[in-house]
């Protein structure tokens, strides 16, 4: 039987195994294997489609994708060192909790990140990409919180922060900003699932970036990027405190 999936609380969504959410994928047979492995993994563990807690089969793995089991050992073993699973032995593999000692480095990492991309893309912006373009994100931004989709939402946010970068003329520096975000984003998946959202305020704090580096004014986009940064800090702490969540979350430890 394969193992099950926890579901957010709000029980939009029926549970499922994790042969089920590999189901539709087909592993191209001239690329690593490890690597394809990894990425699927990677991204259902980022996306809170396997849940932190979650204990995860390389047997059941390997015969949902029709692969050998070493390449998903190898696979699992890489998602180890980026925490987020943990090999216990003689037990199995379980997805982790999100830590909140990682999700403010990520905060921290981010912050600086992104100061420099905007002040970047305020005061000699790649001559090769617009704001116009950034704007068209937010337009479309816009447009998911009005159908309430949440989901494209998301995805448009990820974006919108993308396009600072490539603006600024850095763009590669966006997959590199990526790398540290795990828990951070598995945070904010978390705090969509359950509904715990602040579109317009997202909206209004997105426009002023936008309108600072149109006005070629990097002062003020960094001061805007602070107010956005610094408030998604503030509130994604009160995950940390929900008691929906405890399972989740690995709360600081008490100090002795």
């Amino acid at each position: 039987m394969g193992h099950r999936v926890s579901q957010p609380p709000d029980g939009q969504a029926d549970a499922v195994t994790i042969s089920d959410l590999l189901a539709t994928v087909q592993l191209d047979p001239d690329a690593n294997m490890t690597f394809q492995v990894f990425d699927l993994l990677r991204d259902l563990i980022v996306g809170v489609k396997l849940q932190p807690g979650q204990r995860v089969s390389e047997k059941e793995i390997a015969a949902a994708l029709c692969a050998s089991k070493t390449p998903v050992r190898e696979a699992l073993i890489r998602l180890d060192e980026i925490n987020l699973v943990k090999i216990v032995p003689q037990s199995g593999t379980y997805v982790t909790g999100i830590s909140v000692r990682r999700y403010t480095t990520a905060c921290f990492i981010r912050l600086q990140l992104e100061i420099g991309a905007v002040r970047g893309a305020a005061s000699a912006p790649d001559p090769r990409h617009r704001v116009d373009e950034l704007e068209a994100v937010l337009a479309r931004q816009r447009d998911a919180l009005a159908a309430d989709d949440a989901a494209d939402f998301f995805a448009l946010d990820e974006d919108f922060h993308r396009h600072l970068f490539v603006l600024s003329g850095y763009g590669d520096v966006w997959t590199t900003a990526r790398r540290t975000q795990f828990d951070l984003n598995r945070a904010r998946h978390i705090r969509r699932l359950h509904r715990i959202l602040r579109g317009p305020e997202v909206i209004e704090e997105h426009s002023a970036i936008v309108a600072a580096i149109r006005a070629r004014d990097p002062d003020g986009a960094e001061a805007a990027l602070r107010a956005h940064i610094g408030d998604l800090d503030r509130q994604v702490g009160v995950l940390f405190t929900d008691e929906r969540l405890h399972g989740l979350i690995e709360l600081p430890t008490a100090p002795r």
